[in-house]
């Protein structure tokens, strides 16, 4: 299983973050972002790993978008996996 830490907002320091196995996903104008949410362990407070970004929905697959609007365990789990999505979002990973 993977650990992952990142700086907490609500701690004020570095702490574990636990995949919440649900997305966040808005809207702006034609354009939408997806974030994968994690959790503070001690606190809770929550950290947005960026998915997609300004991206057209057209260009997400229609399934996996499905996915993110039903909060797909599965899917959140992938993404929570992947350690270059991880990387990607700055989190520091330990095994």
């Amino acid at each position: 299983m993977i650990k992952v830490y990142h700086r907490c907002g609500g701690c004020g320091k570095k702490q574990e973050f636990i995949n919440s196995g649900k997305f966040r996903i808005n809207a702006n104008g034609n354009r939408v972002d997806v974030w994968l949410i994690y959790r503070c362990k001690k606190c809770k407070h929550s950290w947005n790993l960026t998915i997609y970004e300004r991206k057209k929905p057209s260009k997400i697959n229609k399934e996996e978008y499905k996915l993110f609007m039903e909060n797909d365990y599965e899917l959140a789990s992938k993404y929570g996996n992947d350690i270059d999505f991880l990387k990607r979002n700055n989190a520091e990973i330990k095994s």
